[in-house]
């Protein structure tokens, strides 16, 4: 990590953290002043605010704790991070209000059926929930904006909890209305509507247990590593789109805290190089970060026989995956039977009986990756990994070089080859030659021609044993 990144790594965990913080302090402040006005003014929905508080400032501690504890990084006996821990604490703050929900709707039943409690709607109630509903929008918005920058999923679980306290708290406002107006404006109907700040209190627990559910849902999805939804198919869709994918496989996903874990398997062409290999599986990843930024992602690579894949592509496939060249592919087709002939290059090093059994595996790999091939024949030849020591002797073996030049020009029918070298190897000699051909002749015509040079010139000076004819286009006319 470099100097730059832990610096931003530090500055996001501060400023989690300073969110976090700043919430604990704001939960103390109004679990006191709603417990001190909700014993004072005798009123249940004031009380029920004051518990639902106390439960904001476990949660908020507890998310202090957990914002703290997440952004530690991974190590050797947690090689996912501590991402869950943001989760966790979420479950245990979704476990308490459900508690805090059961304790209300039980007093609530009680105050409105069987016991009548006094309801005293002062001014001091009615400032406690206002300022309550001022701390808690502020809150909401501050921890709002941290959740998003950061990708906290501790911090926007505070967010929503605290976003629903404003209208819990508007609730409970507008009991103690009803009561104050049963008290002042309506007296006849006073004991009905001092039981409205009951059901105010019922009102704050079914709000509280419905985003409480909402809440609960997420975090078990998360423990259970259950996949965001739609997610997947995004991200199959985008890696679709990448150029040398034949096709998006398996896709993993988990979510820990902030971070989100993708496993994924793409199938490429199996003749591509492992640099463009390489390279696809990049710029895959780069399309999933574009959709969950800061996503962990691998990437595995399937090697897949292409629709467009040739038979001479698929030999050579076979072969590469065998770690032994070939070439001089040539495919028949006779009578719905397909036979191939290809030269196979072994190290010199290898004993005759090694390099057939290593020819012998090749065919039967052939027959088997392609049912098509009915029959194959193989050349045996060597790959030419010996070093010798060749001595320069063109200038010396001026006869030898005239002779090559005569050769060369009755196979090619006219004057054709230049930069003739000759090395001499012990008793044997190597030779390398440029020759000019038609410019516009197929490849295949140049190559039949060069070799039968080579082979006139072995026939004719026995004492050559390598050939190598380098073909080129003759400088056009003038």
């Amino acid at each position: 990590m470099s100097v730059e990144e832990a610096s931003t790594v530090e500055l996001t965990r501060r400023e989690k953290r300073a969110a976090a913080a700043n919430s604990v302090l704001a939960a103390l402040a109004l679990t006191g002043m709603k417990l001190t006005v909700g014993l004072l003014s005798g009123s249940l929905g004031i009380l029920a605010e004051a518990a639902h508080s106390g439960l904001d400032l476990v949660a908020a501690i507890i998310t202090l704790v957990a914002v703290s504890v997440s952004d530690r990084p991974a190590d050797e006996a947690h090689p996912y991070g501590h991402g869950k821990v943001e989760n966790f604490s979420a479950l245990i703050e979704t476990l308490l209000l459900f508690l805090t929900c059961a304790w209300i709707i039980y007093e609530a039943v009680r105050r409105i059926f069987f016991q009548t409690v006094h309801v005293d709607p002062s001014i001091w109630a009615f400032l406690v929930i206002i300022v309550a509903i001022a701390i808690d929008v502020s809150r909401s918005r501050m921890l709002s904006r941290a959740a998003i920058k950061h990708r906290s999923q501790a911090l926007e679980a505070d967010a929503i909890h605290f976003s629903t306290d404003v209208w819990s708290s508007a609730v409970v406002l507008g009991g103690l209305v009803l009561v104050w107006l049963g008290r002042k404006v309506f007296p006849g109907h006073a004991g009905i509507l001092d039981r409205a700040d009951a059901v105010a209190a019922l009102g704050v627990a079914f709000i509280v247990l419905f985003v409480s559910y909402r809440l609960g849902k997420r975090t078990i999805d998360v423990l259970l590593d259950r996949a965001p939804e739609g997610l997947k198919d995004k991200i199959v869709a985008g890696a679709d789109e990448v150029e040398g994918v034949i096709n998006a496989g398996k896709v993993r996903l988990r979510r820990s805290g902030a971070l989100v874990f993708v496993d994924m398997n793409i199938e490429v062409d199996r003749n591509l190089s492992f640099e463009r290999t390489h390279a696809i599986a990049e710029d895959v990843e780069a399309r999933i970060q574009a959709l969950v930024p800061g996503a962990d992602v691998v990437i595995h690579t399937d090697p897949r026989e292409s629709e467009r894949e040739t038979m001479a592509r698929r030999i050579r496939a076979v072969a590469e995956r065998n770690q032994v060249p070939v070439h001089n592919i040539s495919v028949h087709e006779d009578r719905g039977e397909i036979h191939v002939d290809l030269h196979l290059e072994v190290d010199d090093h290898l004993l005759l009986h090694q390099a057939h059994d290593l020819a012998s595996h090749i065919e039967q790999d052939l027959e088997a990756d392609i049912p098509a091939i009915q029959r194959v024949n193989t050349h045996i030849e060597s790959r030419g990994t010996g070093v010798g020591s060749g001595l320069d002797v063109t200038a010396e073996e001026g006869p030898l070089v005239e002779r090559i030049r005569v050769i060369t020009e009755a196979v090619a029918g006219r004057a054709c080859c230049h930069d003739i070298l000759v090395r001499r190897q012990g008793d044997w000699f190597a030779v390398s030659l440029h020759c000019g051909f038609d410019r516009n002749a197929p490849v295949i015509e140049a190559h039949r021609l060069s070799s039968r040079i080579e082979e006139a010139m072995k026939k004719e000076i026995p004492e050559i044993e390598h050939v190598l004819i380098h073909t080129e286009p003759e400088a056009p006319r003038t």
